[in-house]
Protein backbone atom coordinates (compact mmCIF):
# COMPACT_ATOMS: atom_id res chain seq x y z
CA UNK A 1 0.00 0.00 0.00
CA UNK A 2 1.15 3.29 -0.91
CA UNK A 3 1.65 6.02 1.73
CA UNK A 4 1.98 9.43 1.64
CA UNK A 5 4.43 11.60 4.30
CA UNK A 6 3.89 15.00 4.86
CA UNK A 7 7.09 16.54 6.89
CA UNK A 8 7.33 20.14 8.05
CA UNK A 9 10.59 22.04 8.77
CA UNK A 10 11.37 24.96 9.72
CA UNK A 11 12.85 28.08 8.01
CA UNK A 12 15.06 28.92 10.41
CA UNK A 13 17.16 25.68 10.69
CA UNK A 14 17.12 22.07 10.89
CA UNK A 15 19.18 19.82 12.72
CA UNK A 16 20.34 17.75 9.48
CA UNK A 17 20.00 14.23 11.17
CA UNK A 18 16.86 14.79 12.57
CA UNK A 19 14.90 15.18 8.71
CA UNK A 20 17.78 12.37 7.15
CA UNK A 21 16.94 9.66 9.48
CA UNK A 22 13.14 9.53 9.63
CA UNK A 23 13.43 10.44 6.01
CA UNK A 24 15.57 7.56 5.02
CA UNK A 25 13.19 4.85 6.52
CA UNK A 26 10.12 6.04 4.69
CA UNK A 27 12.40 6.32 1.34
CA UNK A 28 12.86 2.73 1.95
CA UNK A 29 9.57 1.77 2.10
CA UNK A 30 8.43 3.63 -1.14
CA UNK A 31 6.54 6.51 0.83
CA UNK A 32 5.86 10.03 -0.79
CA UNK A 33 7.16 12.46 0.79
CA UNK A 34 6.01 15.81 0.28
CA UNK A 35 7.82 18.67 2.75
CA UNK A 36 6.23 21.80 3.91
CA UNK A 37 7.75 25.42 5.11
CA UNK A 38 5.81 28.10 7.23
CA UNK A 39 5.53 30.40 4.33
CA UNK A 40 7.13 27.72 1.36
CA UNK A 41 10.97 28.83 1.51
CA UNK A 42 13.71 26.39 0.84
CA UNK A 43 14.43 25.23 4.44
CA UNK A 44 18.54 24.36 5.04
CA UNK A 45 20.42 22.87 7.49
CA UNK A 46 21.61 24.34 10.77
CA UNK A 47 25.71 24.59 10.13
CA UNK A 48 26.76 23.01 13.08
CA UNK A 49 24.62 19.67 12.08
CA UNK A 50 26.85 19.02 8.93
CA UNK A 51 29.96 19.18 10.45
CA UNK A 52 31.27 16.09 12.65
CA UNK A 53 34.14 18.24 14.64
CA UNK A 54 31.46 19.72 16.24
CA UNK A 55 31.26 19.09 19.85
CA UNK A 56 27.76 18.91 21.33
CA UNK A 57 28.18 21.34 24.98
CA UNK A 58 25.79 18.85 27.16
CA UNK A 59 27.03 15.88 25.93
CA UNK A 60 31.23 17.14 25.41
CA UNK A 61 31.27 15.24 22.55
CA UNK A 62 30.58 15.05 18.77
CA UNK A 63 26.99 14.20 18.05
CA UNK A 64 27.43 13.96 14.15
CA UNK A 65 29.27 10.97 12.80
CA UNK A 66 30.85 11.21 9.32
CA UNK A 67 28.36 9.70 7.66
CA UNK A 68 25.25 11.62 9.11
CA UNK A 69 27.70 14.60 8.12
CA UNK A 70 28.07 13.12 4.49
CA UNK A 71 24.41 12.64 4.18
CA UNK A 72 22.96 15.93 5.55
CA UNK A 73 25.63 17.80 2.92
CA UNK A 74 23.77 15.54 0.08
CA UNK A 75 20.36 16.01 1.04
CA UNK A 76 21.34 20.10 1.23
CA UNK A 77 22.98 20.19 -2.25
CA UNK A 78 19.51 17.60 -3.51
CA UNK A 79 16.85 19.34 -4.96
CA UNK A 80 14.41 17.64 -2.43
CA UNK A 81 13.52 20.95 -0.26
CA UNK A 82 13.30 23.47 -3.41
CA UNK A 83 9.90 23.65 -3.57
CA UNK A 84 7.98 23.16 -0.16
CA UNK A 85 4.19 23.14 0.19
CA UNK A 86 3.45 26.85 1.80
CA UNK A 87 1.63 26.79 5.07
CA UNK A 88 0.81 30.37 5.28
CA UNK A 89 -1.06 29.72 1.91
CA UNK A 90 -2.71 26.31 2.45
CA UNK A 91 -3.87 26.64 6.20
CA UNK A 92 -6.16 28.89 7.63
CA UNK A 93 -5.53 31.27 10.71
CA UNK A 94 -8.45 32.47 13.21
CA UNK A 95 -9.19 35.99 13.15
CA UNK A 96 -9.01 38.49 15.46
CA UNK A 97 -12.01 39.46 17.77
CA UNK A 98 -11.54 42.99 16.66
CA UNK A 99 -11.70 42.29 13.13
CA UNK A 100 -13.82 44.16 10.94
CA UNK A 101 -16.85 41.81 9.60
CA UNK A 102 -15.39 39.04 12.16
CA UNK A 103 -18.56 37.02 11.94
CA UNK A 104 -18.38 36.22 8.37
CA UNK A 105 -14.61 36.01 8.65
CA UNK A 106 -14.92 33.36 11.73
CA UNK A 107 -17.17 31.19 9.54
CA UNK A 108 -14.85 31.15 6.51
CA UNK A 109 -12.22 30.25 8.59
CA UNK A 110 -14.29 27.21 10.01
CA UNK A 111 -15.02 26.26 6.19
CA UNK A 112 -11.06 26.39 5.43
CA UNK A 113 -10.53 24.22 8.20
CA UNK A 114 -13.33 21.76 6.95
CA UNK A 115 -11.14 22.29 3.68
CA UNK A 116 -7.86 21.36 5.47
CA UNK A 117 -9.01 18.53 6.56
CA UNK A 118 -10.31 17.34 3.08
CA UNK A 119 -7.03 18.23 1.75
CA UNK A 120 -5.13 15.94 3.65
CA UNK A 121 -6.94 13.03 3.39
CA UNK A 122 -4.36 11.46 1.20
CA UNK A 123 -1.62 11.75 3.87
CA UNK A 124 -0.90 8.78 6.51
CA UNK A 125 1.20 11.03 8.68
CA UNK A 126 2.82 14.33 9.48
CA UNK A 127 5.99 14.34 10.66
CA UNK A 128 7.80 17.65 12.41
CA UNK A 129 11.32 17.80 12.09
CA UNK A 130 13.49 19.16 14.86
CA UNK A 131 16.51 21.29 15.76
CA UNK A 132 16.61 25.31 17.02
CA UNK A 133 14.41 26.43 14.06
CA UNK A 134 11.14 25.02 15.10
CA UNK A 135 11.56 27.72 18.31
CA UNK A 136 11.00 30.81 15.81
CA UNK A 137 8.54 29.36 13.28
CA UNK A 138 6.54 26.39 14.21
CA UNK A 139 6.04 26.19 17.66
CA UNK A 140 3.46 28.75 18.33
CA UNK A 141 2.19 28.64 14.45
CA UNK A 142 -1.67 28.62 14.54
CA UNK A 143 -1.61 27.13 10.85
CA UNK A 144 1.03 24.29 12.15
CA UNK A 145 -1.16 23.41 14.76
CA UNK A 146 -4.79 23.84 12.42
CA UNK A 147 -2.11 20.95 10.36
CA UNK A 148 -1.50 19.52 13.21
CA UNK A 149 -5.20 18.84 14.34
CA UNK A 150 -6.37 17.77 10.69
CA UNK A 151 -4.25 14.80 11.14
CA UNK A 152 -5.75 13.98 15.25
CA UNK A 153 -8.95 14.12 14.25
CA UNK A 154 -8.55 12.24 11.44
CA UNK A 155 -6.99 9.64 13.29
CA UNK A 156 -3.54 10.08 11.23
CA UNK A 157 -0.13 9.48 12.67
CA UNK A 158 1.34 12.63 14.24
CA UNK A 159 4.85 12.37 15.16
CA UNK A 160 6.96 15.35 16.02
CA UNK A 161 11.28 15.15 17.12
CA UNK A 162 13.25 17.25 19.92
CA UNK A 163 12.33 21.07 19.83
CA UNK A 164 9.42 20.15 16.91
CA UNK A 165 7.63 18.20 19.98
CA UNK A 166 6.94 21.93 21.29
CA UNK A 167 4.15 21.82 18.56
CA UNK A 168 2.09 19.23 19.51
CA UNK A 169 2.13 20.74 22.92
CA UNK A 170 0.56 23.80 21.73
CA UNK A 171 -2.06 22.17 19.21
CA UNK A 172 -5.09 23.10 21.45
CA UNK A 173 -8.85 22.47 20.45
CA UNK A 174 -10.06 26.28 20.71
CA UNK A 175 -12.83 24.95 23.33
CA UNK A 176 -11.14 24.14 25.74
CA UNK A 177 -7.61 25.19 25.00
CA UNK A 178 -6.02 21.86 26.18
CA UNK A 179 -3.54 19.95 24.65
CA UNK A 180 -3.58 17.30 21.96
CA UNK A 181 -1.17 15.06 24.22
CA UNK A 182 -3.20 15.75 27.45
CA UNK A 183 -2.99 12.38 28.89
CA UNK A 184 -0.56 11.07 26.70
CA UNK A 185 3.15 9.74 27.44
CA UNK A 186 5.71 11.70 24.73
CA UNK A 187 9.53 12.22 24.97
CA UNK A 188 11.40 15.87 24.16
CA UNK A 189 14.66 17.39 24.65
CA UNK A 190 15.19 17.47 28.38
CA UNK A 191 16.56 20.16 30.61
CA UNK A 192 19.96 18.36 31.02
CA UNK A 193 20.65 18.45 27.45
CA UNK A 194 19.99 21.75 26.76
CA UNK A 195 22.30 24.37 25.56
CA UNK A 196 23.59 27.04 28.66
CA UNK A 197 24.45 29.12 25.40
CA UNK A 198 24.49 29.67 22.11
CA UNK A 199 21.47 28.47 20.95
CA UNK A 200 21.65 29.96 16.94
CA UNK A 201 18.77 30.23 14.19
CA UNK A 202 19.34 30.48 10.14
CA UNK A 203 17.76 33.62 8.30
CA UNK A 204 18.73 35.94 11.54
CA UNK A 205 20.98 37.50 13.23
CA UNK A 206 19.82 36.37 16.53
CA UNK A 207 21.98 34.24 18.62
CA UNK A 208 20.96 33.33 22.43
CA UNK A 209 22.17 31.23 25.39
CA UNK A 210 19.57 28.78 26.11
CA UNK A 211 16.20 27.78 25.01
CA UNK A 212 13.66 30.48 25.15
CA UNK A 213 11.58 27.79 26.76
CA UNK A 214 12.50 24.37 28.77
CA UNK A 215 10.88 22.13 26.54
CA UNK A 216 10.55 19.43 29.35
CA UNK A 217 8.75 22.00 31.46
CA UNK A 218 6.38 22.67 28.96
CA UNK A 219 5.56 18.79 28.02
CA UNK A 220 5.47 17.72 31.57
CA UNK A 221 2.87 20.35 32.23
CA UNK A 222 0.90 19.62 28.60
CA UNK A 223 0.82 15.75 29.73
CA UNK A 224 -1.13 16.34 32.49
CA UNK A 225 -1.46 13.96 35.29
CA UNK A 226 -2.63 10.60 33.97
CA UNK A 227 0.43 11.04 30.56
CA UNK A 228 3.48 11.36 31.29
CA UNK A 229 7.02 13.03 30.34
CA UNK A 230 9.80 10.49 29.34
CA UNK A 231 13.44 12.66 29.06
CA UNK A 232 15.11 9.12 29.76
CA UNK A 233 18.40 11.02 30.93
CA UNK A 234 21.08 9.08 30.36
CA UNK A 235 19.44 6.65 28.06
CA UNK A 236 21.22 6.52 24.41
CA UNK A 237 17.79 6.68 22.63
CA UNK A 238 14.33 8.31 23.92
CA UNK A 239 11.62 7.16 21.39
CA UNK A 240 7.92 7.36 22.54
CA UNK A 241 4.57 6.06 20.32
CA UNK A 242 1.72 6.40 21.94
CA UNK A 243 -0.99 6.12 19.24
CA UNK A 244 -1.87 8.44 17.71
CA UNK A 245 1.83 10.21 18.53
CA UNK A 246 5.25 9.09 17.83
CA UNK A 247 8.14 11.63 19.65
CA UNK A 248 11.72 11.36 19.43
CA UNK A 249 13.60 13.25 22.09
CA UNK A 250 17.06 14.50 20.15
CA UNK A 251 19.47 13.83 17.16
CA UNK A 252 20.21 10.41 18.18
CA UNK A 253 16.88 9.09 17.95
CA UNK A 254 15.99 10.48 14.58
CA UNK A 255 16.41 6.88 12.70
CA UNK A 256 14.54 5.20 14.80
CA UNK A 257 11.78 7.73 15.04
CA UNK A 258 11.65 6.83 11.41
CA UNK A 259 11.19 3.40 11.87
CA UNK A 260 8.59 3.71 14.85
CA UNK A 261 6.35 5.75 12.28
CA UNK A 262 6.92 2.84 9.70
CA UNK A 263 5.79 0.14 12.23
CA UNK A 264 2.43 2.13 13.10
CA UNK A 265 1.39 2.36 9.83
CA UNK A 266 2.48 -1.43 8.64
CA UNK A 267 2.53 -2.82 11.69
CA UNK A 268 -0.61 -1.52 13.94
CA UNK A 269 2.01 -0.45 16.29
CA UNK A 270 -0.27 1.62 19.30
CA UNK A 271 2.04 1.71 22.24
CA UNK A 272 6.16 1.67 22.31
CA UNK A 273 9.21 3.23 25.03
CA UNK A 274 6.65 3.16 28.44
Amino acid sequence: MSRKILVIVSEHGYWAEELIGPVSQFDEQGYEVVFATPTGKRAHALPPSLDANYIDPPLGRSVTTEENARLGREFEQSSRLDSPLDIEAWAPERPYTSDSAYLPKLEQYHRDLDKLQADIAGFDAVLIVGGSGPIVDLANNERVHALILAFKNAGKVVAAECYGVACLAFARDWGDRRSIIWGKHVTGHCKEYDYKDGTGFLGTDFNMGPPPYPLEYILRDATGPRGAYHGNFGHPLSVIVDFPFVTGRSTPDSYLTGQKIVEVLENGLTRYGW
